[in-house]
């Protein structure tokens, strides 16, 4: 990664362990080959979300992360104008599972099922539009509708 080329965005972390969700600066790069159809790497950049992915294999890039779309809560008729994407670790470095990401399972409650739970330490990352051509800074203020979403879907399968 190339600190010279790297820009960085806001994104909200939910960690696995007992910390809250916060904000983190999530690091981009340019893009060197086309992609074109696939959400994160429609804005031209490389999201690093690895970065606040522990036990993640780290010699396997964005090989060891999946992404989530974000882009409507259940019950509503139309996309978000700002979709999210959620980052989540896929390939640990020693081969285990991740840990169950606590901050989710209470969030969950009731719901919560062990089966298809999101493991590991998430991050999030919001978009202009709903076309994934430019990442923009997420904040605090868009935690309730990721709660919200997450809340009620499970990890997927």
């Amino acid at each position: 990664m190339d600190a010279a080329r790297m820009t960085t965005y806001d994104a909200i972390m939910f960690p696995a362990d007992d910390r809250p969700p916060h904000v983190v600066p999530l690091m981009t790069s340019g893009l060197s080959l086309s992609a074109p159809g696939i959400e994160p790497y429609r804005c031209g950049r490389v999201p690093h979300p690895e970065v606040y992915m522990d036990y993640i294999a780290d010699q396997l890039g964005s090989s060891a992360w999946n992404f989530h779309l974000i882009e409507a809560l259940d019950g509503m008729l139309t996309k978000f104008s700002t979709p999210y994407i959620l980052f989540y670790p896929v390939v640990s470095r020693d081969g285990m599972p991740f840990p169950v990401n606590k901050c989710i399972r209470e969030i969950q409650g009731d719901r919560f099922d062990e089966a298809r739970a999101w493991r590991g330490n998430l991050v999030v990352a919001k978009y202009k539009d709903n076309k994934y051509s430019v990442m923009t800074d997420a904040s605090m203020a868009d935690f309730p509708l990721i709660k919200n979403y997450l809340s009620t879907h499970k990890a997927p399968s």
